[in-house]
């Protein structure tokens, strides 16, 4: 049997009162959480206006894109899509900002893991200065580089191809590469490896069978921002290239015509451009999610 409750004038005050209080605070909370939802929101639609504002223009016609504000389409097409994907001077900058990325991506991944490995595991002289002289590379600007990189490569013959582009953004991609590998590498416990080389196991099947494997989150993550920096970077991209491996961004730029500035293409192009960091997201974004979680970033 469970004890009666005190019936003594100050414990029914004091049951009168807490009772009160709770009232009270779920009265408060609803139009905390209403507050809150609005908010929220309010957030949401400002940061998709701008993106279904795009999506807007790119299905409206020039005249009605500078002919007044509209929410929706009045006069639908696809006009503006139907130019990018049959002139090849639209589609093959998409074509070309993919290639050179992939490239960029590959090598700095490559480059990247056994440097961090390096950086996890060992300690020698120099290295914490070496690693903080790695990551003075991000804070320059891509524009200290343009010129001796235009140089260069126009002397040995690299100039327009989408690997001088790619080795161009390896200067920032690889250090960046290195520093979130290394914290993901350093939350390896030691003993994992030293177990491994008793057990029989060299070096390469070790990195590739045991330790890849125990760090995708890590990889994932710096695939994500690998892929953000050299998609969306414009200056080496442009300044490097000239017909062959021009980007979409460098194309976007040139869109003004004896009739004026092509709204409607420039905003398909647009759209578009924001496909491939779709695809990225949809495919890493589990290890996206455990490595904001367990990483370095």
């Amino acid at each position: 049997m469970s004890d009666a409750l005190p019936t003594t004038p100050e414990a029914v005050r004091q049951r009168a009162a807490a009772t009160s209080n709770r009232k009270r605070r779920r009265n408060r909370s609803a139009p905390r959480q209403w507050r809150r939802r609005g908010l929220m929101a309010a957030y949401i639609v400002f940061v998709l206006l701008p993106i279904y504002w795009l999506l807007n223009m790119s299905f409206q016609s020039n005249t009605e894109i500078l002919g007044g504000l509209t929410l929706w389409p009045e006069d639908f097409t696809l006009e503006h899509y139907s130019k990018i994907f049959t002139q090849s001077s639209w589609y093959m900058g998409y074509v070309n900002s993919i290639t050179y990325v992939l490239i960029n991506m590959l090598l700095s991944i490559v480059v990247a893991l056994p440097a961090a490995y390096a950086f996890s595991r060992y300690k020698f002289i120099g290295d914490k200065h070496l690693f903080f002289w790695l990551l003075t590379n991000l804070m320059a600007p891509p524009a200290v580089f343009l010129l001796p990189y235009f140089q260069l490569y126009y002397t040995v013959g690299l100039f327009d191809t989408h690997v001088a582009v790619a080795l161009a953004h390896c200067l920032f991609n690889i250090p960046l590469a290195v520093w979130i590998l290394e914290g993901f590498m350093s939350g390896v416990p030691k003993e994992i490896d030293e177990t491994a080389f008793i057990d029989g196991y060299r070096f390469p099947a070790f990195f590739v069978k045991i330790f890849i494997p125990m760090i995708s989150s890590g990889i994932g993550v710096t695939l994500f921002f690998l892929f953000m920096f050299s998609w969306v970077e414009l200056l080496l991209a442009s300044t490097l290239t000239a017909t062959n491996a021009q980007p979409i961004a460098s194309v976007m730029t040139q869109t003004k015509g004896a009739s004026g500035i092509d709204w409607g293409a420039l905003a398909a192009a647009g759209a578009l451009t924001i496909l491939p960091g779709i695809v990225v997201v949809y495919f890493v974004r589990n290890h996206i999610a455990k490595g904001f979680a367990l990483g370095r970033t």
